[in-house]
């Protein structure tokens, strides 16, 4: 069993009893001694450095303005349609010809996709892969995607650096894109990070060509 030995708190009023201890700190010389100096700077840097960029921060918050910019910047990038595929990766051409042959016999992709494709995240799923826009993928899948009509299956293996893919398309729709209610202070936080990380930047920088800074205050 650990024992806390930590003494206990007085009981009574914190504030009354802080001032007592600090009153007897003063009578025994502790702000003198080198230690106290050393923490006592430490705290005040610390403090200072908080202050200032809590300042900054304050004066320099995002306005609905431009995290509205932002929004319509961020949201025209990811714009267009989306596609939901499934698909099944092999490591062989014939075996990815041999399944296309299969589907065209009759053969449920989703049933072969579970058995045979070797991505481990969507064979379970059937191949599902969700809606995703083409350039999410390696260049040669997202193009073979796009080119795809609903319903359809790549009539030859696409290969990629992963292996061999049979690609169907289920289905297409235009980006989902959040309101922009709901997405504001998310937005106005974030861009206030990236001032105040600008601002800390130009900071160090400042100082890594400062004279003095640089020659120890000499």
């Amino acid at each position: 069993m650990i024992v806390d030995l930590t003494p206990s708190p007085p009981k009574g009023d914190t504030n009354e009893f802080e001032d007592f201890f600090a009153q007897e700190a003063e009578r025994k010389g502790i702000p003198a001694t080198a230690e106290y100096k050393a923490q006592f700077e430490l705290l005040r840097q610390t403090v200072l450095i908080r202050e200032l960029f809590a300042d900054f921060a304050k004066k320099n918050e995002a306005s609905d303005a431009d995290a509205q910019a932002e929004y319509n910047k961020v949201k025209a990038q990811n714009s267009g349609q989306e596609y939901r595929a499934r698909h099944i990766l092999v490591e062989k051409e014939e075996d990815a010809k041999r399944l296309i042959a299969e589907i065209k016999a009759g053969g449920k992709f989703e049933d072969l996709a579970k058995k045979n494709s070797k991505d481990p995240g969507s064979a379970e799923n059937g191949g599902d892969l969700d809606f995703a826009k083409p350039d999410t993928y390696v260049p040669e899948f997202g193009q073979a995607m796009a080119k795809l009509k609903k319903g359809e299956m790549t009539e030859t293996p696409v290969k990629t650096q992963f292996g061999y893919h049979i690609i169907k398309l289920e289905d297409t729709r235009e980006a989902q894109f959040p309101a922009f209610e709901e997405v504001k202070a998310q937005l106005k936080q974030r861009m206030g990070q990236a001032k105040l990380q600008e601002y800390q930047d130009q900071l160090r920088k400042a100082a890594k060509t400062d004279y003095k800074f640089s020659q120890g205050g000499q």
